[in-house]
């Protein structure tokens, strides 16, 4: 699998969360994603991408996860997916893809509003069936996350 085009998604990722968190996400071994897998996900923000190509990104947390890293955040304790993690969710996708995008400045693109999926163990409905998403995994101090790539006649 050539990886290139999903260095500057990896390297925005890692800035973000050290950034933001003051975490040092570690880096597992990308693989081609199943659209029919489900990978215990119960929150997901999802950036669509186009240009002279289309795609989508989307980053997806356990919900213990995502509540402790929007606490680090905000300052307080989070009980639930309220209003305070929704948006710093879909402001990390945001990030991600507005960082990546300078690495991949050949390609022109832009990149649409977050989307959020919420819900244990849901499913995203990805682009094209013939779009390959290749998911990367990380680890935290405190759990693990997936980052999720699709770019269209990019990524084979």
């Amino acid at each position: 699998m050539d990886t290139k085009y999903i260095e500057p998604f990896i390297e925005a990722t890692i800035n973000v969360f050290r950034e933001f968190y003051k975490e040092e996400p570690i880096l597992r071994s990308p693989f081609l994603f199943d659209k029919e897998e489900n990978l215990g996900w119960d929150l997901s923000a999802v950036i669509g991408i186009a240009g002279e190509t289309k795609g989508v990104v989307s980053i997806s947390f356990p919900k213990n996860l995502i509540i402790q890293l929007t606490e680090k955040l905000v300052g307080h304790e989070i009980d639930s997916l309220n209003d305070d993690v929704i948006d710093s969710t879909g402001e990390i996708v945001n990030i991600i893809a507005g960082n990546a995008k300078k690495g991949l400045e050949q390609y022109r693109l832009v990149i649409s509003l977050p989307s959020i999926v919420e819900g244990p163990d849901h499913k995203i409905a990805w682009p094209t069936s013939s779009m390959p998403i290749i998911t990367i995994p990380f680890d935290t101090s405190l759990g693990p996350f997936h980052l999720s790539v699709g770019l269209e006649d990019i990524i084979k």
